[in-house]
């Protein structure tokens, strides 16, 4: 059996982008029968939303397309979180470099997750408030992601 490929999504506080991506991500690699090679969570890099869970309008967007978060907390990331991840992905360019801040990349592990689609960033719903824009952007992300895992590592 393969090494479980193991995926950190991150974006600011954990409850809309990176949570969203996490349980996004395990829809997708439920339904190709792939989830023993996975191990996927999210957290933030910010902790005021530690605890807290899916931000409203983003769960009920995951709810009405089948996907359940209910269980979901908002978590901060970690140093030990660096050799626990293949992928650490983040979802803009001021996660990147909040994670290029706490960790050393020396194995360039951090990502930015809107690039698997050709995007630039996933901007922040929670300033934005275009949740429905968010989520397609996320999901064509995760796709792409999931493709490019499965033709090179599987």
């Amino acid at each position: 059996m393969l090494k479980k490929i193991n995926i950190l999504f991150v974006c600011h506080g954990n409850i809309c982008r990176s949570s969203a991506a996490e349980y996004i991500m395990k829809d997708l690699v439920s339904k190709d029968g792939l989830s023993d090679y996975f191990h996927i969570e999210s957290k933030g890099t910010s902790s005021e939303e530690e605890g807290n869970g899916m931000y409203p309008p983003m769960k009920r967007l995951l709810d009405s397309n089948g996907i359940n978060s209910s269980f979901h907390r908002a978590r901060q990331i970690s140093y030990k979180d660096y050799d626990n991840f293949d992928l650490i992905l983040g979802m803009d360019r001021y996660n990147i470099n909040n994670l290029n801040r706490i960790f050393d990349d020396k194995q360039s592990k951090i990502k930015l997750l809107p690039k698997y689609a050709g995007l630039n960033e996933i901007d922040d719903p929670w300033y934005t408030r275009d949740f429905d824009k968010a989520y397609q952007e996320i999901e064509l992300s995760c796709t792409k992601l999931l493709k490019e895992i499965k033709e090179n590592y599987l």
